[in-house]
């Protein structure tokens, strides 16, 4: 009797989730940014939105809700129905960094989530104040080793990307540098453009428009290609460190147990997205970012690869979250 008690009710649950998606949507979407406005994460979101809106005829709301390096948004995301229609804009920093930088996060990065799709990629740009005398990586290197910790380099913040990039890269070169943390990418730009710290690997958006004005020295890019907004500057798989590639990305995700069927409706719908031309020219950002589209197997993989990865960053760097 159990038995088929049990089989019923999977039965049933199958059933649920297929009416589910034959309905779905009915409602408006939710998607969560968990930064604030005004950044990549809620460029991508709202572009992004306004084409699953059309295509589904529900509107796509985005609601920011930062804080806690994305914890907030990522958590209240992954306490959701299982419905898509609360849907997470997240990424490296909430998706695998936080995963292995914090002890008690209320979440889990790979448990908690249905992976949907793999949007975009951002490089960081290895850049330098114009007193620093240094314009190749080798100059940098030789400054660095004969002044230990002089040399400061700003960051987003403990855990960013940008942060254990510098770590990577510290660690790579064998030198010791100084981290000045700084609560996003503008305090960040505004310390390395006044000369308070010497160094930053900041997203190739936010570094771009002050390499050009010559107010900032483009020395190498983290990605494992060039970039076409930085056509000229090597990565730094070129300049002779093997495998090194540290690049911000950006992904969709619904609440684990979200159904199959409805997860399949909207890769393939971001996928139509990313596929448009004024999509791909909006997110491309000037050529510093690049899309990647896909299956949600290939995020799912990417999520575990990239928190190995940088597990292996924080331990070796010690790196403890604020």
């Amino acid at each position: 009797m159990k038995r088929i008690t049990r089989y019923l009710t999977i039965l049933l649950a199958a059933w649920c989730c297929q009416l589910a998606a034959q309905t779905y949507p009915s409602k408006p979407i939710k998607v969560i940014v968990p930064y604030p406005a005004g950044g990549y994460y809620d460029f991508v979101a709202r572009t992004i939105g306004q084409k699953i809106a059309e295509e589904l005829a529900q509107p796509v709301i985005v609601e920011n809700r930062a804080g806690a390096n994305g914890i907030l948004g990522a958590e209240y995301v992954a306490k959701s129905a299982s419905d898509g229609y609360t849907l997470l804009l997240g990424g490296i920093g909430p998706n695998a960094i936080n995963g292995v930088l914090y002890a008690k996060l209320p979440y889990d990065p790979v448990r908690d989530f249905a992976p949907i799709i793999h949007v975009s990629d951002m490089p960081n740009v290895l850049v330098l104040h114009p007193s620093v005398k240094a314009r190749t990586l080798e100059e940098l290197i030789t400054l660095a080793r004969a002044k230990p910790r002089e040399l400061s380099y700003a960051s987003n913040g403990v855990g960013s990307s940008p942060h254990l990039s510098a770590e990577m890269f510290a660690a790579a070169m064998g030198v010791q540098l100084n981290h000045i943390p700084f609560k996003g990418a503008a305090p960040a730009t505004t310390a390395i453009l006044g000369g308070q710290t010497q160094m930053w690997f900041g997203p190739a958006r936010e570094v771009l428009p002050h390499v050009r004005a010559g107010k900032l020295h483009a020395l190498v890019v983290t990605s494992a290609k060039r970039i076409e907004s930085f056509p000229d500057v090597p990565t730094m798989i070129e300049v002779g460190v093997p495998g090194f590639e540290a690049v911000g990305w950006f992904a969709y995700f619904a609440p684990a147990g979200t159904p199959r069927d409805i997860v399949v409706m909207l890769n393939t719908l971001i996928n139509k997205a990313l596929a448009m031309p004024d999509v791909r020219q909006r997110l491309s950002g000037q050529g510093t970012a690049y899309l990647v589209g896909g299956t949600p197997d290939e995020l799912a993989n990417l999520v575990k690869t990239e928190m190995v990865k940088w597990a292996n960053v924080v331990t070796k760097a010690g790196v403890k979250a604020d």
